[in-house]
């Protein structure tokens, strides 16, 4: 845990204390969000961000503790650096610490135990408010006081203290004990990774009336949880999957492509090592605890593909499967190409893309969302809207037989009924075990892979289609 890697405030401020006394430093140097020049993130799209926070200082030279205030409750304190830029190199951190044992009235009760506080209380009946000194004896599970001779389980009314004990922090501070062969004024530069800062794509794809082109539109959807808010920063984006080490495991880096890419003003893409970045041109401001969304890309008329598709689940080719007619789902996908030649031709981070269609009276309806993976230059985008409504598929297992010891055949049927008004094509995929032999079909089929096959079947509207075939499995 992070608390037992570090220095607790208090110990902290003593070191400094004694350390200044020994070698005879100034006070320390305290910054806070107003001594600040500028701030950058990189945010990346694992629930973190690199932070550069710039600011100006006026330092002393020799031995000193400078004091940075106002960063993220999130740090992660072993990625923390500060350097000084102007002059370069006039800083060496000696130790540094971070300090999260913010103030709460649980722990400024718990600094006063043994000590003498005031207890006021508002005197109904005398209209009058009435003082009591006690002396607080715990602050745990209860509240105890000692009143005069007597001890008292909890007490009604306010608690004041005489004074701010000096260990406490009302905001997370970054601490250094550093040397600088140079007093005067300094501009730093303290770089972090902080957690709970992520972003993520989001997409708008519009259908035309005949669903053969759309309309996309790309946002980036920031979202600032980490305790601290950044005014006027510089943002980028980074899109990949980057290597952490947690205890929970690690992240692979798996995303290495390059492109140019059709982004809405203000935004600009290019690669960096193996990912993607994009950078936002202008400045904004990021609160904490705030959800904000920027314009990624825009493309119109991309050519896209409607599909019907039946999958199989390819597990009862060497078992009687026993209950006919069973109804399966027909999906309904939408794909498209991610190239220059249907307008795109963008590395498109991964999402969530959200399908609408204009229905006759032009009103845009929800069709459908998916999530989509990082997708490079070239690939195609397919999104799974639902299942078809007008569409049907029944599953028939019409015969079983055992060859030999690991040896099977089964016969199957697919009925695909059409309930449109136009003549549509099903896709029925089936996926196959081991070593496998298809002896008979009635519609030709084509090999996916090692162990799919998919069969294309045009059905008539307000008509039927019978898919049937024999496999041979061996086990």
């Amino acid at each position: 845990m992070r608390i037992e890697k570090f220095l607790t405030i208090a110990s902290l401020a003593v070191f400094f204390l004694l350390t200044a006394n020994e070698t005879g430093a100034a006070a320390t140097t305290v910054l806070t969000e107003k001594d600040r020049t500028g701030v950058e993130l990189t945010v990346y799209n694992n629930n973190f961000a690199l932070v550069r926070d710039f600011r100006r200082a006026e330092l002393g030279a020799g031995r000193n503790a400078l004091e940075f205030r106002g960063v993220p409750a999130t740090v992660v304190p072993e990625t923390i650096r500060v350097r000084s830029i102007d002059p370069p190199g006039g800083l060496i951190v000696l130790e540094q610490s971070y300090g999260y044992d913010l103030m709460s009235q649980e722990k400024l009760l718990e600094r006063y135990v043994g000590k003498e506080i005031r207890l006021e209380v508002w005197n109904e009946f005398q209209d009058r408010k009435e003082s009591v000194s006690a002396v607080l004896l715990s602050a745990r599970e209860g509240q105890i006081f000692r009143i005069g001779e007597e001890v008292w389980l909890g007490y009604p009314g306010i608690r004041v203290l005489p004074e701010l004990p000096a260990d406490l922090i009302d905001r997370p501070t970054l601490f250094w004990l550093y040397e600088s062969e140079t007093g005067g004024p300094h501009e730093l530069e303290a770089t972090y990774l902080a957690d709970n800062i992520n972003w993520r794509a989001d997409y708008m794809l519009v259908l035309n009336s005949d669903e053969a082109r759309g309309d996309l539109t790309g946002w980036v959807t920031l979202e600032n949880r980490s305790g601290a808010a950044f005014e006027e920063a510089g943002v980028k984006f980074a899109a990949g999957e980057v290597a952490r080490v947690r205890s929970r495991g690690a992240y692979k880096a798996d995303f290495a492509y390059a492109a140019e890419a059709p982004m809405a003003e203000g935004l600009a893409e290019r690669s960096l090592f193996e990912y993607h970045i994009y950078d936002l041109a202008r400045k904004t401001t990021i609160k904490d605890n705030e959800k904000k969304q920027i314009r990624l890309l825009e493309a119109a008329g991309v050519g896209t593909v409607k599909e019907f598709l039946v999958k199989s689940q390819g597990m009862f080719y060497a078992s009687r499967y026993t209950e006919p007619g069973t109804r399966e789902p027909v999906n309904v996908y939408i794909s498209f190409r991610n190239s220059g030649e249907d307008n795109l031709g963008v590395a498109l981070p991964a999402g969530i893309m959200r399908l609408y269609k204009l229905d006759e009276s032009g009103s845009l309806e929800f069709i459908g969302e998916d999530a989509i993976p990082h997708t490079a230059t070239g690939e195609e985008v397919r999104v799974r809207t639902g299942s078809a409504f007008d569409i049907t598929a029944e599953r028939t297992q019409t015969s079983f037989r055992q060859i030999s010891t690991r040896l099977y055949e089964t016969a199957w049927e697919v009925v695909l009924r059409n309930q449109k008004s136009s003549t549509v094509t099903v896709g029925v995929v089936e996926g196959l075990t081991n070593t496998w032999e298809v002896t008979t079909s009635s519609h030709p089929y084509e090999k996916v892979d090692a162990f799919t096959i998919r069969f294309d079947v045009k059905v008539p509207p307000g008509e039927e289609a019978r898919l049937s075939y024999t496999v041979r499995v061996g086990i």
